[in-house]
């Protein structure tokens, strides 16, 4: 038995020009208390950045239980997203001329970071992830969730 197979392009017909960036928005997804989670990230997506001219955006989620904590105090809400806020511009400086913005959101992380991803017009997401451990493939991590539900490309730095 012969299968029929007919080419529809070649390696030629999807090249992009010279000078164009396969991604133009990277979002970082950063964990601002797991160091790893920048450490890893920042330096395989800032050269990519670099080379293709894209725009970076460093960007962190509230958890909820976090938020919870200042359910009673606006003004203490405002001081967390502010504090996150700095902590990232913090890391940005890092990044030297790149151009990039911070974002901060709120709520449950993988669909926080999806959320920040649509509002940074992304076409790449990157997020660090530590090995899956039993509790991941019970209760699902927050990396597989971006994984399986983000509009765009998904690159998962490795421990």
């Amino acid at each position: 038995m012969t299968a029929n197979v007919q080419a529809v392009g070649t390696c030629e017909s999807i090249r992009k020009p010279v000078g164009s960036s396969m991604f133009k928005s990277i979002l970082i997804a950063i964990d601002l208390d797991e160091p790893a989670s920048w450490s890893r990230a920042l330096p395989i997506v800032l050269p990519m950045a670099r080379m293709g001219g894209a725009r970076l955006t460093l960007a962190t989620v509230i958890t909820d239980l976090k938020a919870m904590a200042d359910q009673w105090s606006p003004a203490g809400y405002r001081d967390r997203v502010e504090l996150a806020r700095g902590r990232l511009s913090g890391l940005a400086a890092g990044c030297g001329d790149q151009p990039h913005d911070v974002l901060v959101g709120s709520g449950h992380v993988g669909r926080g970071i999806l959320d920040l991803a649509v509002t940074a017009d992304a076409d790449l997401i990157v997020l660090a992830s530590h090995r899956p451990r039993l509790r991941d493939y019970l209760l699902g991590g927050n990396a597989a969730h971006v994984v399986n539900h983000a509009p765009c490309s998904v690159l998962v730095v490795r421990e």
